[in-house]
């Protein structure tokens, strides 16, 4: 098995390589120019080969360091990391979750706020991502996905269910193409968001309208909220989930201007890894945020901007949707 060398002379190494420089090197680690001089020589006589070439006045790394660099700068930011993980791990009063920024602009901001009122001794970290969520790269506690429930390796509690139905601008009901029936629809912009790009499709083929409508015209954005913005201001119809297009339902900014409203067939999960998912914080946040649904099974019905009871139509199946949602 070979010796590992002199953890002093591997991170001057990596410094000075980072720099080419050991008087940068020398700097940022605390230390004289003569000692990162000194610890190099000596990694390299323990190695047995060169590694920085001098010329005139620069450094420049030899093809030996440079193979050798990357899994030392590797080995450097895992030991960073874990030290961090270890850290932040002895904090009970400090929880970071992930979701997607839709979800948090239009549904888990106002939630949070109420659980630190009521939870003053736990901060509450909040970052956005669509990507899937490596909770020991990403150092995070817990996160708030959409999909059926089902990761390996993770524990997922059911947080709430969904329906997708047309949000549009008040004005988009009066004007010289009124939105009165589903069939309007072929007269106004459609917004679509990339990570649902058959949702108008299968919504349009539930109304017993044609799929093509979907194709007709239309803009793209890469954000729910993005897209719910754009209805708000009448650029065109969105196609709103129910958490995210309620308050602003609630509040006159959008409408539901049809009775028609397609359940999903997979919902919002609060996932975390199943060795830390009981942890008093995670376990604490999760029941509380559970909880705080409850009360919401009518909202979305109260919220609809009609006065009819909405039909829900059964969901076309889906494709299974990964954790990032």
């Amino acid at each position: 098995m070979a010796t590992l060398p002199s953890l002093n002379g591997l991170r001057a190494f990596e410094a000075a390589a980072r720099h080419l420089s050991f008087t940068a090197a020398a700097e940022e680690l605390h230390v004289t120019q003569t000692a990162i001089s000194h610890q190099i020589r000596r990694l390299e006589e323990q190695l047995g080969r060169r590694l920085f070439e001098r010329r005139n006045r620069s450094l420049a790394l030899t093809p030996d360091a440079e193979a050798y660099l990357p899994a030392v700068r590797a080995a450097f930011e895992d030991l960073r990391q874990a030290t961090a993980r270890l850290q932040r791990s002895g904090r009970d009063d400090v929880l970071t979750v992930s979701t997607t920024a839709s979800l948090a602009a239009k549904w888990l901001i106002t939630r949070v706020a109420a659980f630190q009122a009521a939870h003053a001794g736990i901060e509450v970290r909040i970052t956005t991502s669509s990507q899937l969520v490596d909770f020991r790269r990403d150092q995070v506690d817990m996160a708030v996905r959409y999909g059926r429930g089902s990761w390996p390796g993770l524990h997922a509690a059911w947080l709430m269910a969904e329906d997708i139905f047309p949000v549009c601008s008040p004005a988009l009901l009066r004007g010289e193409h009124p939105l009165r029936r589903p069939e309007d629809l072929a007269h106004h912009n459609l917004l679509h968001v990339t990570s649902g790009p058959e949702d108008w499709q299968m919504w349009l083929t539930a109304a017993g309208l044609p799929r093509s409508l979907a194709e007709r015209r239309g803009l793209t954005f890469d954000q729910s909220f993005m897209a719910m913005e754009a209805a708000i201001e009448g650029v065109g119809v969105a196609l709103g989930r129910s958490r995210f297009a309620e308050t602003d339902i609630a509040a006159g900014r959008l409408v539901a201007p049809f009775d028609v409203r397609l359940p999903t067939d997979a919902g919002y999960y609060i996932v975390a890894p199943a060795q830390t998912a009981d942890t008093p914080k995670i376990a604490l946040f999760r029941d509380w945020l559970v909880a705080s649904t409850r009360p919401e099974e009518d909202v979305a019905k109260q919220a609809a901007g009609v006065h009819r009871k909405p039909r829900k139509l059964r969901a076309p199946r889906l494709p299974p949707p990964g954790i990032a949602g």
